[in-house]
């Protein structure tokens, strides 16, 4: 009896195994197939002479130069950003569900965004380059968090209650402040600008604000992709991870600061997109189970093929771009209701 148990458990976690891997490729084929969409059609074979050009230029002679910089200077940076992005988004949700064992929560709980958005707007203001909205978008959206921990380092008592409800109260804040900019900006110029901008999107994307985002992002993966046995734990209870010798409060601000670190990253570099860190681990959930071993990197993953389709119709529904804000929210909804209808017993 115990043998056939043994056999059964090996065979569920081969299952997983296998749909994790399969979830891990997904990106991969999608990345492929959205170089070949666009306004302008280039043909896969003519893709993969021009990603090949750097190392042998001759290889993409016969290709027209106007497809050779649309591949390299607009689509690859704009799919590559739109894959760390999503990736970020997915494994941030996923981490911030199990350590506040709440499935409502994903990186704008902490006021990230709202920070985040208002430096933004404060730089397209008074500024306007695209590096300074970027990094001020960074530094208020750090900044936002230290608040709420500050404010939550006030309070001795059930500290990540407190952490959370000061991240609501700054969050707000923030909001707030960004409405009064908005009020006060120039409607003919600096008003549609800042708009735009919260309403999300990559078509500012190029290389040189690729770089950070991929340091940034892959470090912050890395780090919660050897923390996911923290999460298991930390996700039974504060009482239960003391027991087996964890320091749950330690080991949760530490995941809040990379986490945090990761959402400010990618919403300064995209502007504020929404619901993919709370919809994609209710999915992943439900496919693999709540074990972070593999929810973790199949939210990561599904994350990132989510967030590169939704791009994908952002460029070629309608003959103008859609901000991703929108169509995320447009989709992740339903996506969302399905998902809680589908999962009726708990998170």
């Amino acid at each position: 009896m115990l043998q056939f148990a043994r056999l059964i458990n090996l065979l569920i976690m081969s299952k997983k195994q296998l749909i994790s891997t399969s979830l891990m490729v997904l990106p991969v084929i999608l990345f492929g197939i959205s170089l070949t969409l666009g306004r302008y059609p280039i043909s896969p074979v003519d893709i993969l002479k021009v990603l090949i050009s750097p190392l042998n230029p001759e290889v993409a002679a016969d290709i027209p130069e106007v497809a050779q910089q649309l591949i390299l200077r607009v689509r690859l940076p704009r799919i590559l950003a739109a894959l760390l992005i999503g990736a970020s988004f997915g494994g941030t949700g996923a981490a911030l569900q199990a350590i506040f064992k709440n499935p409502l929560v994903d990186s704008n709980i902490l006021g990230v965004t709202s920070g985040a958005g208002f430096g933004a707007a404060l730089a397209i203001l008074l500024m306007g380059n695209t590096w300074q909205v970027q990094l001020s978008a960074f530094i208020f959206g750090l900044s936002a968090v230290t608040m709420a921990f500050i404010g939550g380092r006030l309070y001795q008592s059930t500290p990540l209650l407190v952490l959370t409800l000061m991240g609501i109260l700054v969050g707000s804040l923030f909001s707030s402040l960004t409405a009064l900019l908005k009020y006060v900006a120039d409607p003919l110029d600096s008003l549609p600008a800042i708009t735009f901008w919260l309403l999300g999107g990559l078509t500012s994307i190029t290389w040189g604000r690729l770089i950070p985002l991929t340091i940034v992002t892959l470090t912050g993966i890395t780090f919660l992709w050897l923390s996911r046995w923290r999460l298991n734990i930390l996700s039974l209870g504060d009482e239960e991870a003391s027991t087996l010798g964890m320091d749950p409060l330690r080991s949760k601000l530490w995941i809040i600061f990379v986490t945090t670190l990761l959402t400010a990253t990618a919403v300064s570099a995209s502007g504020v997109i929404g619901w993919v860190g709370l919809v994609i681990p209710h999915a992943g959930r439900l496919i693999v189970g709540p074990d972070h071993k593999y929810l973790l990197p199949v939210s990561i993953s599904m994350g990132a093929a989510f967030l590169i389709l939704i791009d994908d119709v952002a460029r070629v529904l309608l003959p103008g771009e859609i901000p991703l804000g929108i169509l995320t929210g447009l989709v992740g909804v339903p996506i969302l209701i399905l998902l809680l209808r589908r999962n009726r017993t708990g998170w």
